[in-house]
């Protein structure tokens, strides 16, 4: 069974290409898969399949569970499909659970997505290393608070899960933290459900810009996004939004079908 590694800005993934729609994705297949220890490791797999004559992204985070969209992951995928010869390089359509995104692949293998609308859905606090961090819930097909603040994002333990309000956020959510570094130019860390900390999170990037934004009271305009693993170009408009950013394949290889098949 073939598999592909790659990262998004160090948000790293194994591709499991399955055109035929036959493999069983279980909770502890994911698991292992992205165990450093005991698989491949990963921050999350990317499982590509046809579903109603589209590509589908089945996105699953390290600990098995389904998450609605990815921004990294989405760049790795579609440069996967144009390595594979599945696409040509330009733009095409990606189905998510978070609806259909279109994508646009570059020839120095950056990938822009149109990640669609970020929406602010309420204001609320982070609990972060002691601290209380207000911020803005945001909307880009999963759900984020990302929290602008003059303390340096360097500073916090992020090793500890960041308390939220379960009311406000019933199913969990990504926390970003963010600092404004420049002209149109930020820093951000992220806490990912179902992660922990992450290299970078590509969904949370546009989330940061907006909420950035809207802590101006605008809502559009653009902005770099210094992460862990790199930087990425955000721009917010009134209907949508478009992610660029880097995408690296670095390693293919097969799964070793007596491992898989024990993995139930």
């Amino acid at each position: 069974m073939e598999f592909v590694k790659g990262h998004g800005t160090e948000n790293d993934f194994v591709v499991l290409p399955d055109l035929d729609d036959q493999l069983d994705l279980t909770v502890a297949r994911v698991q292992t898969l992205c165990d450093r220890q005991r698989g491949l490791g990963a921050d999350g797999v990317l499982r590509v399949v046809r579903a109603d004559g589209k590509w589908f992204m089945d996105y699953r985070n390290a600990d098995g569970s389904i998450a609605e969209m990815c921004g990294n992951g989405l760049r790795v995928f579609a440069r996967y499909l144009v390595d594979a010869g599945h696409q040509p390089q330009g733009s095409f359509v990606v189905a998510t659970r978070a609806g259909d995104k279109t994508v646009t692949t570059h020839p120095d293998g950056s990938v822009t997505n149109d990640m669609g609308p970020a929406r602010i859905t309420g204001t609320s606090i982070a609990a972060v290393d002691g601290q209380g961090i207000g911020g803005f819930a945001v909307d880009v097909g999963n759900p984020h608070l990302a929290c602008v603040t003059e303390v340096p994002v360097e500073s916090f333990d992020l090793t500890v899960p960041p308390g939220f309000d379960p009311v406000m956020f019933p199913h969990g959510v990504n926390v970003e933290l963010i600092n404004t570094i420049g002209d149109n130019a930020l820093r951000m860390r992220v806490y990912e459900r179902g992660v922990g900390e992450t290299r970078s999170c590509g969904t949370g990037t546009v989330a940061s810009v907006a909420s950035w934004l809207a802590g101006q009271g605008k809502t559009t305009g653009s902005a770099t996004v210094d992460v862990l693993g790199g930087q990425v170009f955000v721009t917010i408009e009134p209907t949508t939004s478009t992610l660029t950013g880097p995408a690296m394949l670095v390693a293919r290889g097969e799964l070793d079908k007596s491992w898989w098949d024990a993995l139930q």
